[in-house]
Protein backbone atom coordinates (compact mmCIF):
# COMPACT_ATOMS: atom_id res chain seq x y z
CA UNK A 1 0.00 0.00 0.00
CA UNK A 2 0.97 3.25 -0.44
CA UNK A 3 2.46 5.25 2.74
CA UNK A 4 0.65 8.42 1.91
CA UNK A 5 -2.66 6.00 1.16
CA UNK A 6 -1.83 4.65 4.97
CA UNK A 7 -1.56 7.81 6.60
CA UNK A 8 -5.03 9.06 4.63
CA UNK A 9 -6.77 5.55 6.14
CA UNK A 10 -5.89 6.17 9.47
CA UNK A 11 -5.81 9.81 9.60
CA UNK A 12 -9.70 9.14 8.68
CA UNK A 13 -10.22 6.19 11.10
CA UNK A 14 -8.99 8.65 13.68
CA UNK A 15 -11.25 11.02 12.97
CA UNK A 16 -13.93 9.66 12.94
CA UNK A 17 -13.37 7.88 16.48
CA UNK A 18 -15.04 10.55 18.42
CA UNK A 19 -17.65 11.76 15.57
CA UNK A 20 -19.70 14.00 18.87
CA UNK A 21 -18.89 15.11 21.89
CA UNK A 22 -20.69 16.35 24.70
CA UNK A 23 -19.71 19.86 25.77
CA UNK A 24 -22.05 20.79 28.49
CA UNK A 25 -24.77 19.79 30.20
CA UNK A 26 -27.62 22.02 31.87
CA UNK A 27 -30.92 22.11 33.13
CA UNK A 28 -33.49 25.16 34.21
CA UNK A 29 -36.94 26.28 34.87
CA UNK A 30 -39.08 27.55 31.83
CA UNK A 31 -42.57 28.30 33.90
CA UNK A 32 -43.48 25.50 35.16
CA UNK A 33 -41.32 23.22 32.89
CA UNK A 34 -37.68 21.83 33.11
CA UNK A 35 -35.69 22.10 29.89
CA UNK A 36 -32.02 20.05 29.93
CA UNK A 37 -30.12 21.28 26.78
CA UNK A 38 -26.77 18.89 25.92
CA UNK A 39 -24.74 20.65 23.98
CA UNK A 40 -22.36 18.89 21.53
CA UNK A 41 -20.02 19.06 18.95
CA UNK A 42 -19.93 16.93 16.28
CA UNK A 43 -17.75 16.15 13.82
CA UNK A 44 -19.59 14.11 11.28
CA UNK A 45 -22.75 14.68 9.40
CA UNK A 46 -24.14 11.06 10.14
CA UNK A 47 -26.86 11.23 11.73
CA UNK A 48 -27.57 11.91 15.68
CA UNK A 49 -29.29 9.57 18.14
CA UNK A 50 -30.10 10.70 21.82
CA UNK A 51 -31.76 9.76 24.87
CA UNK A 52 -32.52 11.28 27.67
CA UNK A 53 -33.39 9.58 30.85
CA UNK A 54 -33.34 9.81 34.73
CA UNK A 55 -31.86 7.64 37.38
CA UNK A 56 -34.38 8.00 40.42
CA UNK A 57 -33.83 5.08 43.39
CA UNK A 58 -31.44 3.71 41.62
CA UNK A 59 -33.53 2.92 38.65
CA UNK A 60 -33.10 4.39 35.30
CA UNK A 61 -35.97 5.62 33.65
CA UNK A 62 -36.56 6.36 29.86
CA UNK A 63 -37.93 9.56 29.11
CA UNK A 64 -37.25 10.52 25.60
CA UNK A 65 -35.37 8.73 22.92
CA UNK A 66 -34.50 7.35 19.46
CA UNK A 67 -32.10 4.79 21.02
CA UNK A 68 -34.94 2.74 23.00
CA UNK A 69 -38.49 3.45 24.18
CA UNK A 70 -39.15 5.90 26.17
CA UNK A 71 -41.91 5.08 29.50
CA UNK A 72 -45.40 5.54 28.96
CA UNK A 73 -45.53 8.25 32.39
CA UNK A 74 -42.77 10.24 30.15
CA UNK A 75 -44.57 10.39 26.13
CA UNK A 76 -47.13 12.85 27.00
CA UNK A 77 -45.22 15.39 28.70
CA UNK A 78 -41.90 15.37 27.05
CA UNK A 79 -40.21 16.61 23.73
CA UNK A 80 -36.92 16.84 22.28
CA UNK A 81 -36.09 19.74 19.93
CA UNK A 82 -32.64 19.81 17.79
CA UNK A 83 -30.91 22.64 17.04
CA UNK A 84 -27.26 22.82 15.44
CA UNK A 85 -24.86 21.50 18.14
CA UNK A 86 -27.27 21.52 20.71
CA UNK A 87 -30.69 19.01 21.93
CA UNK A 88 -32.91 20.33 24.31
CA UNK A 89 -35.21 18.14 26.22
CA UNK A 90 -38.53 19.47 27.32
CA UNK A 91 -40.24 17.88 30.33
CA UNK A 92 -43.98 19.68 30.94
CA UNK A 93 -45.33 19.91 34.33
CA UNK A 94 -41.79 19.89 36.27
CA UNK A 95 -42.93 18.50 40.04
CA UNK A 96 -40.54 17.71 42.78
CA UNK A 97 -41.22 13.53 42.07
CA UNK A 98 -39.24 14.48 38.84
CA UNK A 99 -35.69 15.35 40.90
CA UNK A 100 -33.06 12.94 40.03
CA UNK A 101 -30.04 12.70 38.00
CA UNK A 102 -31.35 13.43 34.13
CA UNK A 103 -28.70 12.07 31.73
CA UNK A 104 -28.13 12.88 28.23
CA UNK A 105 -26.79 10.08 25.81
CA UNK A 106 -25.31 10.77 22.05
CA UNK A 107 -24.53 8.81 19.53
CA UNK A 108 -23.51 9.42 15.72
CA UNK A 109 -24.54 6.90 13.57
CA UNK A 110 -21.59 4.44 12.11
CA UNK A 111 -19.61 5.52 15.18
CA UNK A 112 -18.19 2.48 16.70
CA UNK A 113 -16.64 4.29 19.35
CA UNK A 114 -19.50 3.96 21.85
CA UNK A 115 -22.19 6.86 22.69
CA UNK A 116 -21.24 9.68 24.40
CA UNK A 117 -22.74 10.46 28.06
CA UNK A 118 -23.19 13.42 30.75
CA UNK A 119 -25.02 13.89 34.03
CA UNK A 120 -26.42 16.36 35.82
CA UNK A 121 -28.59 16.39 39.16
CA UNK A 122 -31.72 18.27 38.94
CA UNK A 123 -33.33 19.80 41.97
CA UNK A 124 -36.58 21.69 41.82
CA UNK A 125 -35.75 24.29 44.38
CA UNK A 126 -31.74 25.08 43.58
CA UNK A 127 -32.77 25.22 39.57
CA UNK A 128 -32.49 28.73 38.06
CA UNK A 129 -35.29 30.17 35.58
CA UNK A 130 -34.09 29.96 32.15
CA UNK A 131 -32.62 32.82 30.81
CA UNK A 132 -34.15 34.71 27.94
CA UNK A 133 -30.55 35.60 26.24
CA UNK A 134 -30.17 31.03 25.84
CA UNK A 135 -33.46 31.27 23.85
CA UNK A 136 -31.92 33.97 21.51
CA UNK A 137 -28.62 31.38 20.86
CA UNK A 138 -30.85 28.91 19.78
CA UNK A 139 -32.40 30.65 17.16
CA UNK A 140 -31.06 33.51 15.98
CA UNK A 141 -32.20 34.64 12.52
CA UNK A 142 -34.99 36.41 13.87
CA UNK A 143 -32.47 38.17 15.67
CA UNK A 144 -30.51 38.99 13.07
CA UNK A 145 -32.86 40.39 10.77
CA UNK A 146 -34.19 42.79 13.67
CA UNK A 147 -30.61 44.82 14.01
CA UNK A 148 -30.36 44.59 10.21
CA UNK A 149 -33.64 46.32 9.77
CA UNK A 150 -32.95 49.13 12.62
CA UNK A 151 -31.75 51.46 10.10
CA UNK A 152 -34.70 51.07 7.70
CA UNK A 153 -37.12 51.83 10.58
CA UNK A 154 -35.08 54.61 11.66
CA UNK A 155 -35.12 56.18 8.42
CA UNK A 156 -38.96 55.51 7.78
CA UNK A 157 -38.99 57.47 11.62
CA UNK A 158 -36.80 60.28 9.92
CA UNK A 159 -38.95 60.74 6.75
CA UNK A 160 -42.19 60.65 8.02
CA UNK A 161 -41.07 63.87 10.21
Amino acid sequence: MNPTVGIAVILTVLQAAHCQMIKDLSACLLGQSLRVDCRYENKTSNPLTYEFSITKDNRKHVIHSTISVSENIYRNRANVTMHKNLVCLHLQSFTTSDEGVYMCELKATNDYTGNQIKNITVIKDKLEKCAGFSLLIQNTSWLLLLLLSLPLLQAVDFVSL
